[in-house]
């Protein structure tokens, strides 16, 4: 006969769980409601700028710019915040052949988004990331090592268009170029490669303040030292091809 220690239960005693025991109903029940519970405050987080009233303000009122301006592009909420896309459409060009510079279309449709851009960032949570993309064209010339350096110099060009000519808060803007890396459509047509040379606005709502970067205006930095493709733009001409 096994010993019993005082105040311990037997082991055959059906209130001890065995390996392979089924828990109790109860407790089923109650962690699916844990998981969704953790999966709704994830979400929350996660939407924390899409909630943001001048995030969702600007939402409708860079619509009504696009629509008055014929701006091709679309303007949508992500998990990540408000995002804008222009895209070059009916022959018109953001940006010079090869080059970073600005085109007198760029800086029109800067101009018309000026003013939602000032009123957003009178929030200072309000955080504006500017992404460069190029289509697949290979480029390699003195100014521009790859389309790394292009996308990254136009949107900074954007960036700097945009505080110097509003006086816009540098603390709340970046710059980010990514190349032909991430397109919207195949570039397999002068129509889609068009339509992949694009200039994107991420608006995004910062919960810590304090942690708000500068933007990168100028780079100093050497290659090896640049994060996310980022390289310093120069002032060489160019003459390769459409990017």
């Amino acid at each position: 006969m096994p010993i019993k220690s005082r105040n311990m239960i037997d082991e055959d005693d059906p209130r001890v769980a065995k390996i392979g025991h089924p828990a109790p109903p109860w407790l089923v029940n109650y962690a699916d409601l844990m998981t969704e519970l953790v999966c709704f405050f994830v979400i929350l987080y996660a939407l924390s700028a899409v909630l943001n009233k001048n995030v969702q303000k600007a939402f409708t009122e860079m619509q009504e710019v696009m629509k008055e301006q014929n701006m091709a592009g679309e303007v949508k909420m992500t998990k990540e915040g408000l995002k804008i896309t222009l895209e070059e459409s009916g022959g018109l060009s953001f940006f010079k052949s090869g080059s970073a510079e600005l085109s007198d279309t760029m800086k029109k449709n800067l101009d018309s988004m000026l003013p939602e851009f000032k009123q957003l960032l009178s929030d200072k949570k309000i955080n504006i990331l500017v992404e460069g993309h190029t289509d697949n064209v290979p480029i390699a010339t003195s100014q521009f090592a790859s389309n790394w350096e292009l996308s990254t110099s136009r949107a900074t060009n954007v960036v700097r268009y945009l505080v110097t000519k509003e006086n816009l808060p540098p603390a709340s803007m970046a710059a980010v170029g990514y190349g032909q890396y991430r397109p919207l459509v195949p570039n397999d047509t002068e129509q889609n490669k068009s339509k992949n040379r694009r200039i994107v606005f991420l608006i995004k709502a910062n919960n810590d303040a304090k942690e708000v970067k500068s933007a990168k205006i100028v780079s100093d930095a050497p290659p090896k030292e640049a994060s996310r493709g980022e390289m310093p733009p120069s002032e060489q001409e160019n003459t390769s091809p459409e990017q």
